[in-house]
């Protein structure tokens, strides 16, 4: 099978059996009721897969006999038919591949990305507003949709920071490979004298809590001022004092959001990052992989970044955890991003 090092059959049906059997219990569902619907959607998730599987090994094996017919009658039609069928279930078996890859049960949520400038001046804000580009043009060639939330521009040019959600399927699970401190060398447009630069900005993914998951947050723990929002957003917003920055104390975690007109929906939008926060940071002490959290990243500059885009004096981009080299920087910055997720998602399996 195409995808067979990535679909474990063996080990997925002896599971299957695991769980029917412990469902199977009558006091199983008595006793923990919580465990019992986490492992009957487990259940349902891997029947689904299972089936899947073997849908794709009897298509794949009627193809082959008609192709074997097709030429030992030389016939030339058939053999073209089954040559395209053959190339729309690689897609669809490729489609299927990463859905299996996302075993984090938070991969379905969509997504808050923030992006930081880091070392390299305007340089390095520049850089944010570029990979800002690259994850709008991605998110719209998915037919996702993205809502800035907080965006802070830079002195001379770029962003310094800003903040945005990106809504629809499996949004985090596509971009959790994005997390971490992204690297630009090139020759800066903003040097008189035309000399390379290295810029660093951070991306940070988390995934949008929702009412299925209960973060508690005391109200004496939050200290919430007002401001008056400096970004772009109309007369209203520049003038009233509508955006909102919430410290949550304990953490020293802040969050802010500027680009409602309503203070309330600012107000409303900042909670719901700093959920994700917390939820993260929870999530954080009890994960192993401590290096793919928000809480983990380093400082952002030399020697930390998961990826390098060397624009001068060669064209390359590179992923260093999973050493994926591509050498088309522009289609890359213009929202081609998958075979950098594809290889991640394949990575995080090993």
């Amino acid at each position: 099978m195409i995808f067979g090092s990535i679909f474990d059959l063996t080990d997925r049906e002896k599971r299957l059996k695991k769980i029917e059997k412990i469902l199977s219990k009558t006091d199983t569902w008595q006793n923990n009721q919580h465990e019992a619907n986490e492992l009957s959607q487990e259940r349902g998730l891997l029947s689904n897969q299972l089936e899947e599987w073997h849908r794709y090994k009897n298509e794949l094996e009627e193809l082959d006999i008609l192709t074997k017919l097709a030429q030992e009658e030389n016939d030339e039609k058939i053999i073209s038919e089954a040559s395209a069928d053959l190339s729309e279930l690689e897609k669809e078996i490729k489609r299927h591949e990463l859905q299996i890859l996302f075993t984090d049960k938070d991969d379905k949520r969509n997504a808050i990305v923030a992006i930081n400038a880091g070392a390299g001046g305007t340089e390095a804000q520049d850089w944010v507003e570029m990979l800002f580009r690259m994850y709008l043009k991605w998110a719209e060639a998915r037919k996702m949709q993205t809502k800035i939330v907080d965006h802070l521009a830079g002195d001379e040019a770029g962003i310094k920071n800003v903040t945005f959600t990106v809504n629809g399927p499996h949004a985090y699970g596509y971009l959790k490979s994005e997390h971490g401190i992204h690297r630009m060398v090139r020759i800066s447009p903003f040097d008189a004298s035309s000399r390379r630069h290295t810029s660093f900005a951070s991306v940070s993914i988390l995934p949008e809590i929702e009412d299925d998951i209960k973060i508690d947050i005391n109200e004496k723990d939050l200290r919430i001022e007002t401001f008056r929002a400096s970004g772009p957003g109309g007369q209203h917003v520049n003038k009233t004092s509508s955006a909102v920055r919430i410290t949550h104390l304990p953490t020293n975690i802040v969050v802010q959001c500027q680009n409602e007109k309503s203070q309330h929906r600012n107000r409303d939008l900042a909670l719901k990052i700093l959920k994700a926060r917390l939820y993260a940071l929870e999530k954080e002490k009890k994960s192993k992989e401590k290096d793919l959290r928000h809480q983990s990243q380093k400082e952002i500059a030399w020697g930390n970044q998961i990826r390098s885009y060397t624009f001068n004096p060669y064209r390359l981009v590179k992923d260093h955890r999973t050493n994926l080299e591509v050498g088309d920087v522009d289609r890359v910055m213009n929202g081609d991003i998958n075979m950098f997720i594809d290889a991640y998602l394949k990575w995080l399996q090993n």
